[in-house]
């Protein structure tokens, strides 16, 4: 039983996905759209744009994109400037050595969203490194909204 204890607070104060990254490709984005639902309000707004954020969910090139761009029309992982989204559908489509690509489908207010993540794996865990709509890609649509 003292082994089990042990075991358990090592784990416990050992860095890990909580820090930066996480466990598997399914964990970072049911973590992703968890943001996104209704209830407490720091649960509600969608993801949050601050470093702390940005470091748990992006790899390090996405980051600063992340925390920098304010302006942003809408959205891009709901592909609106308003939500309610239902179930998310979570499907691997290629594991490409330390990269994953993964499909996300799910309803945001009546209208059918599709987004494809890429994912990378490193020694923080699993990071989102861009999101591809059927128009355009996180990357760009940050980069147009940088201040």
């Amino acid at each position: 039983m003292r082994g089990f204890v042990g075991a358990v607070l090592a784990l416990s104060c050992a860095p890990g996905p909580a820090d930066a990254g996480f466990r598997s490709p399914e964990s970072l984005i049911r973590n992703v759209y968890a943001y996104y639902g209704n209830g407490s309000p720091e649960l509600s707004d969608g993801l949050p744009r601050n470093a702390d954020t940005a470091r748990q969910f992006f790899d390090p090139s996405l980051r600063t994109a992340w925390t920098s761009a304010k302006t942003e029309p809408y959205d891009f992982l709901v592909q609106s400037p308003t939500w309610r989204v239902g179930p998310v559908s979570i499907s691997i489509l290629r594991k490409q050595y330390d990269k994953t690509y993964v499909s996300v489908a799910f309803d945001n207010m009546g209208r059918s969203v599709r987004l494809n993540y890429i994912l990378i794996k490193g020694p923080e865990g699993w990071l989102i490194t861009d999101v591809e709509s059927p128009y355009d890609s996180l990357r760009m649509f940050l980069d147009q909204f940088k201040n």
